[in-house]
Formats: structure tokens, C-alpha cells, sequence
């Protein structure tokens, strides 16, 4: 490689043409589609890029200087939340999403905070003027911005001095709860009281928000999340303005919220496609320029509850995305949430991986350095086009909550899911520590003791509102305020808010983790460990010499891992009688032939048939059988374990077999059967 960059021998000097000749020349005939790929809404993905030199940086982030590093509150007693949010600021937060009662939240902890005192010991000594608050409270969230905007009042500071976001999404709502039209009115009334209540005060509070995480997390794709987010936009604009709100106003009262994932050319076009979709969206109504206020939170569908230590590098290349693609604020979910209630350990690493990304990397430094990247700009295109089809198609449909009670948007999420589920399983899209390299040995993190049910510790009751204005102009609000200072509790932290009659007979999505099949095999081996005293084991039956055997008993050891059975063996056997004599002391009742195709050639069905006569419930052999398959079965292979099988089937399947053995009652042969 030569030093200069700029010589007629450097590396920029050869043109597209010279790339692909070498390209050629090492593929030896391959077609050059092979080095092709796509994302998983199917968007091509190629193999070199040419440079954009005509296209500008965009204008991202809405503000100059650093994005806002918000840390989550989650913690149920309102004093430990107060010390953990004391601890954040001073130590490099300048942004708290609290998670209050109501709040479908990931994690299933909340604070519990149902009245103005409470508040008010959760936020004490903190100066809310100096910081960004997010409030999720679900279905709740206008009572508890009631609150937060009550407290201000009581402390006499200047309400249009607070930056306040509702991070709450009434139609992520309306899908996750399965709530029908009914119930979605009373609550978008309800914000749309808080809104113009709010502006009376001169609150900038932004109490609309497009929140994408509800829908990446049911299973979403980049091009539905965006879509979805848009629409979800465009009928909180229509919201407005059947409230009467002036148009050049409604763009100041809506934020959105999109996923940071561990996809990180995927992230930073997503959040850039969002603004210029935004863009398009504004100049399509008519409406003022405004900057998209954008808030990106790392994936809660990626977290792992085994091996959470990886979460951390998938956390850092979440956040680095999102700051590169010019997110305003991001708040990085601790490593350890999948396991329980993190501690302040976990959440001092989620702050700290913004800290580092803005404090010594200095991300925040270049306007969209992604600008004119030919892979960046084309993926950014192609998100664009794909997600605005997309919303259109919804928008023909009658609109997002139309869509939802048709049930067009489930309908695009399930298919996208049911594909990654059979990707995942057949390990198409491995999980480090999880579904690919898992650790049978790994030490517990620490984590709090849940708080899920946990509430406020004099259960208060709630005044009767049915006396209350009816919402939608303001005059709900301000008697819901009245309450709150006089010390009335607004919020019930144990149950939803009862809206009255309540219809759930809408098809509704199920948040999930992409880890949990698998993590549910691990958590079995742990019950069948507990029962027998013993962990699960596959004995593996290496044939031939260590260098024939090798490579895939490593690999099938890894496989079976992944369900939390070990491996005994693999080790040399000087003969059949030796390898039997082995795998009667193991103990085992499944057992895995090991070596490799020449060796199956001459050995694999002599092995076998002695495997099933000396007791071997079920067996294994590693690699795909070929022409020799139907052999292989009559000398007792019941299964065959390859690269692209679908391993999390075989591996409940090896359970159930395990789980006869210990159960008692069944022979070797009534297992088989």
C-alpha cells in the first residue's frame, strides 16, 4: 500500500472499472452477485459505492452543540429515583425520561408517583429548567403532565423555561393495549386539552409524540417503523387542528422517537430519512419549515438476558449511530434491563457510553458526517422511498388509527416478524451470547429487586372526576390542576387508569426481545438441572482422528450450547468399542455423531446402530446427510444438525426428549416413537 494518497499508484487513483477487474479476477468465474446483499425490508445492498460530491450535509440536529444524553428513571420508591437522578445530572445527563405509573414500559418498573408530594420528593433539588424531561406514563400521561406543570406552578418557575416532552404515543397505545376507538378519543382529548392548557401557560411542552419504539419492538422493519411514525405525525397534526392550535404552532407541539439498533449504517440513515421525510411532509400541507425534534432510544428488542455484557457494545453502536445521524437527544437503555431493574453500575455505563461518544470522540463536533457517502446517501434514498410508499399505502387506507383497527398495520409487522423469527432460529441472524457463543459458565449480573408492582407506600384514593369539564379545550386540565394542588392523588400506580367500558377486541402487537426462544431453552436446562442434579449433556461420538473431527464438534458443541446442554466430549477413541464404553460413562441420554463427510462415508452407520443398541434416546449426526441420508436413518440417525437448520426447533425438540428421560415412565424406544 503506498504512503500517498494523492500519487498516480494510490489507492484513489483506480476508477470503479479497475475495482471490479480485481474483483473479477478473485471471484474465478463467481457471478459478481454474490457480494450483493439486502436489508430485511429488501433494499439492496452493494458492495462498492461511488462518492455523492454534489449532495450537502443535511441539517439534522435542531439545535447547535452536543445532542441531550437522557438517562431513564425507572426506579418504583420516588426517594431512590431522586437519588439516582441527582447522581445522572451531576455526573453527565442533561435529560431524565421518567417512567411513571400507566407507562407500558419495557422493564416493567415504573415510579411510583401518583400525587403533587410525590412529585415533588422525585424531583427534588433538581432545577428543571436545566435539564429535558420526557414523561411516560401510558394512558396516564396527561394526568401526570398535569403534575409535573403543577409542580412548576408551586414552585413559581417560568413554565416556558422547561423543556417537557410526553413520550407517550396514544396509537402505540391503542395497538399494545388491543384498545378500541373509543378509549384512543378520550385520551387524545385528553392531550389535546393539555396542549392548548399548556400554551396558555407559554409551556413549550411537546405533548404529541411519534413514538417508533413500540412499533420496532413488536417487530417493525427501519421502512415500517419510519411509515408508521409518519402517519402517526401527520394525524397528530390533523389533531391540532381541530383544536383550533394556529398551523404555524403544530409542528412545535410534536416529537418523534425512532430505535437505534446495532445496525449502524441501518441507524444513521434512519435518522436521517426521518427529516427528510418530515421535510416532505410540511412542505406537502403548506405548513412552516420546522426542524424535526427527534429523540432516538438504543433497542430494547436487541438486549440479551444472557450474556448482558454484551449489550454493551451493541449500546455503543447504537448511541454512536444515533449521534451521527443528528439525533437532538438519545437515551441509552442500561445493559442489564432484560435481567431485572439495573443498578446504579448499569446505569452509570448507559450515561457514560454518550459521555465518551461526546465528551472524547467529539461526535457532536460535524454537521451530518455522513454527507455524500455513497452507501449512506443511497440507503438514506432508499429508506425514503420505501417508507413514504409505505405511508401512503396506510394513509389510502383511512389513516393510521384505520389502519390499526383493520388491522393493516399488524398484518405488515407479523409478516416481518415471522421472517426474522425463522432467520433467528436457523441462525441467519446469529445472537452473540446467546444463539452463537453462548457461555454455559457465565456469573449473574447485579440488579435491583424488582419493583414492577411496587407503588407509593400509603396507597391513596383517587377524587371522584366524573364532575370534571368534559376535555378537549383546556378546562379539563386546569380543574385536574386544581386538584393536584390541593393534594389530590390523579393517578392509580397499581392499575391503568379506567377509562369506563373497555373494548379489547382489537388485534393488538406484543412487545418481545428477539433473544427470548432461545433464552427460554437456557432457563428449561436450568429447570432440568434443578430436577436431576445435574446440567443437560449431549455426548458427542468423535469418529476418526482429532483434525477429522475437530471443526464440527466445536461447531455442534456451540450449537447445542445455545440450549443450554453441554457437550461431553469430543476426544479420540482408539475404537467402537472404546467410544461406547465412553459414552456409557457420560451418562448421557442424546448423543451427536462428529467428524466429517469421509469418515461418515465409512464409519457413521456401524456407530449408530451400536449408539441406539448401548441406549442412546436420540441421535445426532453433524452435517448435512447428502445422497446418504436415507442410509444414515436406517442405521439409527434420527436428526441432522447443519449450518441453516432450524436450530431452535431442534433444540426444543432435544428438551422434550431430555425432559421424558427425567419425567420417568418412558423406554428409549417410546421416546423415539
Amino acid at each position: 500500500m503506498p504512503r500517498s494518497f494523492t500519487g498516480p499508484d494510490s489507492f484513489f487513483s483506480s476508477d470503479e472499472e479497475a475495482w471490479w477487474a480485481s474483483v473479477d479476477k478473485a471471484l474465478k468465474g463467481t457471478s459478481r452477485e454474490k457480494l450483493f446483499g439486502s436489508t430485511e425490508d429488501g433494499l439492496e445492498i452493494a458492495p462498492l459505492y461511488a462518492r455523492w460530491p454534489d449532495t450537502p450535509a443535511r441539517s439534522l440536529r435542531s439545535h447547535a452543540g452536543d445532542w441531550t444524553v437522557v438517562q431513564r428513571i425507572d426506579i418504583a420508591d420516588p426517594d431512590k429515583a431522586n437519588a439516582q437522578i441527582l447522581d445522572d445530572l451531576q455526573s453527565g445527563a442533561s435529560g431524565l425520561e421518567l417512567v411513571l405509573p400507566g407507562a407500558h414500559a419495557t422493564g416493567g418498573n415504573v415510579i411510583g408517583v401518583t400525587d403533587l408530594a410525590g412529585m415533588e420528593t422525585l424531583l427534588r433539588d433538581v432545577q428543571p429548567d436545566l435539564i429535558n424531561i420526557r414523561i411516560d406514563a401510558g394512558a396516564q400521561t396527561p394526568e401526570l403532565l398535569v403534575l409535573i406543570l403543577a409542580l412548576l406552578e408551586k414552585r413559581r418557575i417560568d413554565p416556558s423555561q422547561v423543556a417537557i416532552t410526553a413520550a407517550f404515543d396514544p396509537f402505540g397505545w391503542m395497538v399494545a393495549a388491543a384498545t378500541a376507538d373509543q378509549d384512543f378519543e378520550v385520551i387524545a382529548k385528553r392531550l389535546q386539552d393539555v396542549v392548548l392548557a399548556a400554551r396558555e401557560t407559554g409551556s413549550p411542552l411537546r405533548a404529541m409524540t411519534a413514538d417508533g419504539a413500540v412499533w420496532h419492538n413488536a417487530g417493525a422493519t427501519p421502512v415500517q417503523e419510519l411509515a408508521f411514525v409518519l402517519s402517526a405525525v401527520v394525524a397528530h397534526l390533523r389533531r391540532l387542528e381541530d383544536a383550533g392550535l394556529p398551523p404555524e404552532e403544530w409542528a412545535e407541539r410534536i416529537s418523534m422517537c425512532l430505535v437505534a439498533d446495532a445496525d449502524q449504517f441501518g441507524t444513521i440513515a434512519k435518522a436521517r430519512a426521518i427529516r427528510a421525510l418530515w421535510s416532505c411532509v410540511l412542505e406537502t400541507a403548506g405548513l412552516p419549515r420546522s426542524p424535526a425534534a427527534l429523540h432516538m432510544t438504543t433497542s430494547y428488542r436487541m438486549l440479551t438476558a444472557r450474556d448482558p455484557w454484551v449489550n454493551l457494545l451493541r449500546n455503543t453502536v447504537a448511541a454512536f449511530a444515533a449521534g451521527i445521524g443528528g439525533a437532538d437527544s438519545v437515551c441509552v437503555l442500561p445493559h442489564t434491563l432484560a435481567v431485572g431493574l439495573p443498578d446504579g453500575f448499569a446505569r452509570r455505563l448507559a450515561r457514560n457510553t454518550q459521555s465518551i461518544l461526546l465528551e472524547e470522540s467529539n461526535l457532536a463536533k460535524v454537521t451530518d458526517p455522513a454527507a455524500g457517502a455513497g452507501a449512506m446517501e443511497d440507503r438514506t434514498e432508499k429508506l425514503c422511498g420505501a417508507a413514504w410508499e409505505l405511508f401512503q399505502e396506510i394513509e389510502a387506507a383511512g389513516g393510521l388509527q384505520t389502519g390499526l383497527g383493520q388491522g393493516l398495520v399488524q398484518k405488515h409487522i407479523s409478516a416481518a416478524k415471522d421472517e426474522r423469527d425463522s432467520d433467528i432460529a436457523r441462525r441467519k441472524r446469529p445472537i452473540t451470547g446467546v444463539s452463537e457463543f453462548p457461555d454455559l459458565s457465565e456469573k449473574e449480573v447485579s440488579v435491583l429487586q424488582d419493583s414492577a408492582d411496587a407503588g407509593p407506600s400509603t396507597p391513596r384514593e383517587l377524587p371522584d372526576l366524573s364532575a370534571l369539564p368534559v376535555p378537549g379545550d383546556g378546562q379539563w386540565f386546569k380543574a385536574l390542576r386544581s386538584l393536584a394542588l390541593q393534594g389530590a392523588a390523579l393517578v392509580d400506580a397499581a392499575q391503568p387508569k379506567d377509562l369506563g367500558k373497555r373494548d379489547q377486541s382489537g388485534p393488538a402487537l406484543v412487545a418481545g426481545r428477539v433473544a427470548e426462544p432461545f433464552e427460554e431453552l437456557r432457563a428449561e436446562a436450568a429447570r432440568f438441572e434443578a430436577a436431576t442434579g445435574a446440567p443437560p449433556q449431549i455426548f458427542l461420538a468423535s469418529l476418526g482422528t482429532p483434525a477429522q473431527f475437530t471443526p464440527r464438534a466445536v461447531w455442534t458443541g456451540n450449537a447445542f450450547a445455545a440450549g443450554g446442554i453441554r457437550a461431553a466430549g469430543p476426544a479420540p477413541h482408539a475404537s467402537l468399542e472404546a467410544l461406547l464404553e465412553a459414552f456409557k460413562e457420560s451418562g448421557a441420554t442424546l448423543a451427536c455423531l462428529v467428524s466429517s463427510d469421509d469418515v461418515y462415508e465409512a464409519q457413521a452407520q456401524s456407530a449408530a446402530r451400536a449408539l441406539k443398541d448401548s441406549g442412546a434416546g436420540h441421535l445426532y449426526l453433524a452435517g448435512r446427510p447428502g445422497p446418504r441420508e436415507a442410509d444414515y436413518n436406517g442405521a439409527g440417525v434420527d436428526t441432522f444438525l447443519y449450518a441453516g437448520c432450524d436450530l431452535l426447533t431442534l433444540l426444543k425438540d432435544a428438551h422434550r426428549h431430555l425432559k421424558s428421560v427425567y419425567d420417568g415412565g418412558h423406554s428409549d424406544q417410546e421416546i423415539l416413537k
